[in-house]
């Protein structure tokens, strides 16, 4: 019984690490396969004389593993992998009258909180030097 789990120790190590390294071959083209320009360029859209390309951020992320466990004559294996991608999108190209423009889009936040900010920093910083001037 010693020889048949000697025997088969060296062979459960070979099946791990073939195990890890296809998992993560088939995760490298799965993803590979995917990242490319139409994955940030959308497909263009034409309406009259204006054509619009779509632009997003695209992220992919993977990983996987395998390992294998001996314990007094005990051999163990597990494996796992995952990935995961997100898109988010950024603006448009916009090609008019022979000209392209990238035009990118902005949190409508933004466009309430600089001005906000403006106004109280353009409010209270008179205010406040007159109130330092004042304490000397």
């Amino acid at each position: 019984m010693d020889n048949e789990n000697t025997f088969l120790t060296p062979l459960a190590g070979i099946t791990a690490a073939h195990t890890s390294v296809t998992l993560l071959e088939r995760l490298a083209d799965k993803l590979g396969g995917r990242a490319s320009v139409t994955a940030v360029y959308g497909e263009p859209i034409t309406s009259g004389e204006v054509t619009v390309i779509p632009v997003a951020e695209v992220g992919f992320g993977f990983g996987g593993g395998a390992g294998r466990e001996t314990e007094t004559g005990k051999i163990g294996e597990g494996g796992g992998g995952g990935g995961g991608a997100g898109a988010r999108p950024h603006g448009f190209i916009e090609i008019k009258d022979g000209t392209a423009t990238y035009k990118p889009l902005r949190d409508p936040w933004v466009d309430v909180i600089v001005p906000l900010a403006a106004l109280l920093a353009g409010t209270a910083l008179p205010r406040l030097a007159r109130h330092l001037s004042k304490r000397r």
